[in-house]
């Protein structure tokens, strides 16, 4: 699959859950959450041991989502993340040896940018999707948008993810330079761990109607 494809598939679904997953066998119930609420993307956070396993249990028995992997700090777990069944690759900040690898081996990959120099770092890599984290600490949609301005013209799209809920994705979302939003609010580590599975699908069906609605608008602003 293309980069570009990867990044467009996102771009539709406009949401991607970012997701701390303890056990491997929380692994298909939480695919199927995703799936019947309608949201099928996923980051799997390496912040657990059971990180590789989980995205190896859905690629190969739920090939519908797109899986992505997060928090990658190190090359070693770059190269895991890719070997394990991950189409793309999140940091959450920039590290120009792992953007290099990841470029190496043509694994899609956003690392995490707060300031311009780490914008600048990016693009001078040819990496064009970039996480902003922490959106909400950094200053939100306002720090977001002064930052993304000098680059608009080359292209640049970002993924804020950090302090996004339901109530506020939306303006987030409105912004041109938004290709997505990361939320952990999604499938939380405490709903996977008591098995709310529901929750998870319910928090999906409302986040995407909202990414229904913007569409939507967009058609009849047109």
């Amino acid at each position: 699959m293309e980069n570009l494809e990867i990044y467009s598939q996102i771009g539709s679904l406009r949401i991607v859950p970012v997701i701390v997953i303890e056990n491997p066998d929380d692994a298909l119930p939480l695919a199927d959450a995703l799936l019947e609420g309608g949201l099928p993307l996923a980051e799997i956070t390496f912040r657990t041991d059971a990180a590789a396993r989980v995205i190896a249990k859905i690629a190969s028995q739920r090939p519908g989502i797109l899986l992505g992997a997060g928090t990658l700090l190190n090359t070693g777990d770059l190269r895991r993340a890719a070997e394990c069944g991950a189409a793309f690759g999140v940091a959450p900040g920039f590290n120009a040896e792992i953007a290099r690898e990841a470029l190496r081996i043509g694994f899609p990959f956003s690392p995490g940018i707060m300031t311009p120099s780490d914008i600048e770092g990016a693009l001078s890599l040819g990496i064009q999707v970039l996480k902003f984290f922490p959106a909400g600490a950094a200053g939100g949609v306002k720090m977001l948008r002064s930052i993304a301005a000098p680059y608009a013209h080359l292209g640049v799209r970002f993924i804020p993810t950090g302090g996004i809920n339901l109530n506020n994705m939306r303006e987030y979302l409105e912004e041109k330079c938004v290709l997505a939003i990361g939320g952990s609010w999604i499938a939380t580590r405490e709903d996977i761990a008591a098995a709310r599975w529901k929750t998870i699908r319910d928090n999906c069906r409302a986040a995407m109607a909202v990414v229904e609605q913007l569409k939507a608008t967009a058609q009849v602003s047109r």
